[in-house]
């Protein structure tokens, strides 16, 4: 049976493996291909884990949101490009994309009026950055929904 880690400044790797009740010698059995001693080496930021090596322990461990976590905070084309989806209840979830879906109503013929044209003037350029905002906003709540959706299936709380 492995040791159990009494460092203070725990990777998110690790936690997510810690809390999966797995050791770095069980969760390498299940990965197959990555040695305990790989693990542990990217558990303490000593090598960098490659995406395929993230995708799998995220399965390991039943943690889907350790593939969102390394993209929004450790590559760097995510850390631009993807924004780091929060695991929350589904009551705000769906709040929140319902907020999000009445406000772009309003914004819906302003999106049409810009648009109509194929090209976007400087007149109308705040408008659709703020347009822009609000769909950047759905997609995160649809995100979220879509990882609460995944965690939910993982630890068995609803139906498949």
């Amino acid at each position: 049976m492995g040791k159990r880690s009494t460092r203070e400044n725990k990777s998110r790797l690790q936690i997510s493996r810690e809390e999966a009740g797995l050791t770095r010698e069980k969760a390498s059995e299940l990965m197959e291909y990555i040695s305990d001693d790989r693990i542990d080496k990217i558990e303490r930021g000593v090598l960098e884990a490659r995406p395929e090596e993230i995708v799998t322990m995220s399965e390991c461990y039943k943690d889907p949101e350790l593939c969102n976590y390394y993209c929004s905070h450790e590559c760097p084309i995510g850390r631009k490009y993807i924004p780091e989806v929060k695991l929350k209840e589904l009551s705000q979830i769906t709040l929140e994309m319902l907020a999000n879906l009445n406000s772009m109503e309003q914004e819906k013929n302003r999106l049409i009026e810009i648009t109509v044209d194929g090209e976007i003037s400087s007149d109308e350029k705040d408008d659709f950055k703020k347009i822009r905002e609000k769909l950047d906003s759905i997609a995160l709540s649809v995100n979220s929904l879509k990882m609460w959706v995944e965690h939910a299936t993982n630890k068995g709380l609803m139906d498949e």
